[in-house]
């Protein structure tokens, strides 16, 4: 008997199970490392070198024969950076290394082991109990790491403490990046190797952060959890950094001055200088500073300013050599896009209506890069430093790639795409020499992939809808003959920061499930999503709101007129996070358009969600209130004449319940119907398998008591 999608769909983890990950470039590039389970189906990660000449794989590190049951005992620390990052993955799911790859250093169950990556021996380091988040010293030989709230090293010289907090600082720690930086920059570390075993350490006082509690309602004797949430408007944790000497030494660097508040990344440079990029509390401006390890003082070197807000692009700013590489937006008075561009010393080296994505690697030679064509696509790039761009991939898709330039000039990577053609991602290696062009590659080795080939394949057309010519893919049952009329489904995120419609099947077989349940199924991707340019994601600045809903109105009605089997008398939403924010407001706003909404882990009111990622839209509360009142769902709680289901997790920290029951309070104290889903003791991933694959089954079952299927 074949599977059912959504047990599967549950069991593997979204199919990441299975999947290769986490590849890492050795500096030879013969050698390289990567996560990846030994067997279809086998859930926990384990560690694996491809030596890439004869292209053979060896498992270095089997989590199952290491630390059995090492998921069930994770630190803290450990389980909230999984939160941050989404990490729905079991064994070893992080890891660090030489740069030849002669060892790596990984955490099972806040305990810490060493593996040769070339004998293949796993030795369990001396360390305390908790320890969490290891990194190699530059030389190899010490490992840092986070326990509690502090910092230890060990090494041969066994285990010390960097430094903890004082007594009396209960609020403080060491080497661990604060919610924030996190959740929303990117940053999920707190501590920087350089050179003679010198540490940048990050101080954090979360001393002033409103205390908020997560309950456990199924038992009733559980101690509520305190969580340090900094929701719009309120206070920052306090960001300080040091630098640590191995004689326990301190300098500390005043990176923040007067103007900024948030840090965004750091690094050590070739010339032992800091490498810091700053933000200010608005976002409208960025800086890059350098700071001296040894009195530890700061000069700016770089400054960008939008009157929105800059942009946070991974793998930039950086430097290359004394010459600084950057991506910027660039709009003008006739340009209803915008690019965001790569610069290089101010200059820019991408040219108009490529949308820069990612930086991949810099060198003297060449800057990679990933960019977006369009929307729907993301290709990886070469650039020679002056203006000339080549292309490295060429299927349409989703590419994205580890690459290391060797100290020849050559480079190697491993390219992985995702397409329409195939579910999930094929991963190549690939060698370009150092003055060849980049059609002349080589493709060395193949990373086999162990993920499992869904039960259902979508029925997805990708078109431009409305006046906007929005992306949207419109999916149909399979072996639909075009002949019923079809009740419609929109699935839509349709925020910031995250697409759906791209050319990748992986995208869409939860919205093909939904369509072969009798539906056509619509996303959309409108304003204020990444990749059609600075202008089409800025349209969302003080209302997070109006541009979002219209723009998925303007899609559902072209689409009608594409397929007029489609009944517009039946129309529901669906989405989670931002997406179930979307959903709720469409049925509270727009009734005449949609009749059902399904609200996962909704934002309701946006003065409770946090500062980086609410006032980067919509500013400050106290001096932008209108745009809070604008966005806010509450507020409209009246409106309702929809069915509505909210879906919530009990444990969420990100978006807190208490955005689910302040609705639920307001529309019940108006008098509208509606229900409500707790899910209890799950966080914003869901990541339990009966959760998954029930939730799935009660959507439908919602939807089709609310059409009266």
């Amino acid at each position: 008997m074949t599977e059912s999608f959504p047990r599967q769909y549950a069991r593997t983890r979204r199919f990441s199970v299975g999947a290769p990950r986490n590849f890492v470039v050795g500096a030879t590039g013969e050698r390289i490392a990567f996560l990846r389970s030994r067997a279809p189906g086998d859930p926990a990660n384990a560690l694996f070198v491809l030596d890439a000449h004869p292209g053979s794989e060896y498992l270095i590190a089997d989590p199952a024969t290491i630390a059995s049951g090492a998921d069930q005992e994770l630190p803290a620390a450990e389980r909230a950076r999984r939160e941050r990052e989404r990490e729905s993955g079991a064994g070893i799911v992080a890891y660090d290394a030489d740069p030849e790859l002669t060892v790596a250093v990984f955490a099972l169950g806040g305990r810490l082991y060493r593996a040769d990556l070339i004998e293949g021996a796993i030795e369990e380091l001396d360390a305390v109990d908790g320890a969490f988040d290891p990194r190699l010293s530059t030389d190899g030989h010490q490992v840092g790491y986070v326990v509690d709230s502090a910092l230890r090293c060990t090494g041969p010289d066994g285990d010390r403490e960097v430094i903890a907090p004082d007594a009396g600082e209960a609020n403080v720690g060491w080497g661990s990046a604060e919610f924030v930086a996190g959740e929303e920059m990117g940053r999920t570390r707190g501590f920087w190797w350089g050179p003679d075993d010198r540490l940048l350490v990050q101080r954090t006082d979360v001393s002033a952060v409103p205390v908020w509690h997560i309950a456990a309602p199924v038992d009733p004797a559980a101690e509520p959890a305190a969580i340090r949430y900094p929701h719009a408007g309120a206070t920052n944790a306090e960001v300080g950094l040091s630098v640590i000497s191995r004689d326990g030494a301190r300098v500390d660097i005043d990176w923040a001055g007067d103007e900024f508040e948030y840090l965004a990344n750091a690094s050590w440079g070739a010339s032992e200088l800091i490498t810091l990029t700053v933000q200010t509390r608005d976002q409208k401006t960025l800086a890059v500073l350098t700071a001296d390890p040894g009195s530890g003082a700061v000069t700016e070197r770089y400054r960008q300013r939008d009157d929105h807000w800059v942009e946070l692009v991974p793998g930039a700013p950086a430097w290359i050599g004394e010459r600084l590489l950057s991506v910027v937006d660039h709009t003008s008075v006739d340009d209803n896009a915008g690019t965001r561009r790569l610069e290089l010393d101010g200059e820019p080296i991408s040219p108009d209506g490529l949308q820069v994505r990612r930086v991949l690697a810099a060198s003297e030679q060449a800057v990679w890069f990933s960019a977006s064509p369009d929307p729907t696509e993301t290709h990886v790039y070469r650039s020679d430093l002056t203006g000339g761009i080549e292309a490295a991939t060429e299927v349409a898709g989703v590419h994205g790639a580890a690459i290391r330039v060797l100290e020849s000039g050559e480079t190697v990577a491993v390219v992985s795409t995702a397409s329409l053609d195939r579910p999930g991602s094929m991963h190549r290696v690939v060698r370009w020499g150092a003055d060849a062009p980049v059609e002349a590659s080589t493709e060395v080795a193949t990373v086999v992939s162990h993920a499992e080939q869904p039960v259902v394949t979508p029925n997805v057309a990708l078109v431009g809808l409305g006046p906007n010519e929005l992306a949207s893919a419109i999916l149909f049952p399979a072996g639909d003959d075009g002949s019923t009329k079809l009740p419609v489904l929109l699935d839509p995120y349709g925020g910031p920061h995250a697409q759906r419609v791209q050319h990748a099947q992986s995208m869409y077989l939860t919205s093909q499930w939904f369509a072969d349940q009798g539906f056509a199924v619509i996303v959309t991707d409108g304003r204020g999503t990444p990749a059609r340019g600075p202008v089409f994601e800025r349209a969302v600045y003080g209302d997070l709101a109006t541009p979002v809903l219209d723009d998925q109105v303007a899609a559902l009605e072209a689409a009608a007129e594409l397929h007029p089997r489609l009944d517009l008398d039946r129309v529901a939403i669906r989405g989670w996070s931002f997406g179930g924010y979307l959903a709720a407001l469409a049925v509270l706003r727009r009734p005449d358009r949609f009749h059902a909404a399904i609200a996962g882990a909704p934002v309701t009111d946006w003065a409770l969600y946090d500062t980086h990622y609410t006032e980067r839209y919509l500013g400050h509360p106290e001096t932008d209130p209108g745009h809070y009142s604008a966005s806010s769902l509450i507020e409209e709680a009246a409106a309702l004449t929809r069915p509505l289901l909210l879906v919530h997790g009990l444990a969420d920290d990100n978006v807190v319940a208490a955005h689910t029951l302040q609705l639920s309070r307001a529309l019940l104290e108006a008098g509208r119907p509606h229900q409500v889903l707790p899910l209890s003791g799950v966080t914003h991933m869901t990541p339990q398998e009966a959760v998954a694959e029930n939730l799935l089954l009660l959507q439908i079952d919602f939807l089709r008591a609310s059409f009266d299927q």
